[in-house]
């Protein structure tokens, strides 16, 4: 199934504004210090719960758990999750799973549409080390 292959690291759409990118940055270098301490192996409740100690300490704002509408021809059908909702614009899914499938992308995709925004990041803290578990998510 198309679902369950693994999701290569980068694609060929269009960057996103330097401002939206600077902000993913200093969110990868707060998730690889989150995952220096924690290590993998642990609920993703934990390391979304370790990010949001770093946003705060550091003055960044942001949404845990952060609640959309799913519209359906004008309708509200259902309500998704954001884990982490950073700067109002910056979608961030955390994941501890063995290996992030096409799925988890989709996802990322369908919030940044229901949201209006280009850059969302994919983040696998169960990975030895955490630059192998990032993927940037771009909706063009």
């Amino acid at each position: 199934m198309p679902y369950e292959q693994e999701i290569p690291p980068y694609g060929d759409l269009p960057e996103p504004p330097k401002e939206m990118d600077a902000l993913a940055r200093t969110v990868i270098g707060i998730g690889i210090e989150v995952h220096r301490e924690l290590g993998p192996g642990l609920p993703e409740e934990a390391y979304e719960g370790a990010m949001c100690v770093e946003f705060d300490s550091r003055g960044i704002l942001y949404e845990r758990q952060k609640l959309v509408e799913i519209v359906y021809k004008g309708v509200v059908v259902a309500k998704g999750r954001i884990d982490l909702l950073v700067e109002g614009k910056l979608i961030v899914e955390v994941k501890s799973c063995d290996t992030l499938i096409a799925v988890h992308r989709m996802q990322v995709i369908a919030y940044l549409k229901i949201i209006k925004q280009m850059l969302g990041l994919l983040m696998n803290f169960n990975v030895p080390v955490l630059k192998d578990g990032i993927r940037r998510v771009i909706c063009s």
